[in-house]
């Protein structure tokens, strides 16, 4: 497993962001390349590199992240017209950066299939 990962030195404050939520758990900032009107990247703030190397021992946490979201998109105002949200795994999957994330995707008709 990583020992640092940039997610984890934004949540730190040691790399610049725009966050929006941090509590002792969870970090939200906004991505630096959205691609929807409302883009936030929600994050633990342990670094789980994958959604495979999370276990059962993060399930609290799973869950914390899901709800974070859910919490975020009531308070911009995009949850009543709706929201997506995606977790991407390994390199056919998306992922680019290795500490697991949830992106919420809002403020504009979502398609699909997505891609």
């Amino acid at each position: 497993m990583p020992t640092d990962t940039l997610f984890a030195k934004i949540a730190r404050r040691e790399v610049p962001a725009r966050i929006v939520y941090q509590d002792e758990a969870v970090t939200a900032f906004h991505d630096i390349n959205p691609v929807a009107p409302t883009h936030i990247l929600v994050i633990p703030n342990k670094i789980i590199p994958t959604m495979n190397d999370a276990t059962d021992d993060d399930a609290a946490l799973l869950g914390r992240l899901l709800l974070t979201a859910q919490k975020l998109a009531r308070q911009i105002g995009i949850a009543e017209g709706g929201y997506r949200l995606v977790v991407n795994c390994n390199p056919d999957g998306g992922q680019s950066v290795y500490h697991l994330h949830i992106h919420l995707l809002g403020g504009r008709k979502m398609t699909w299939p997505p891609g």
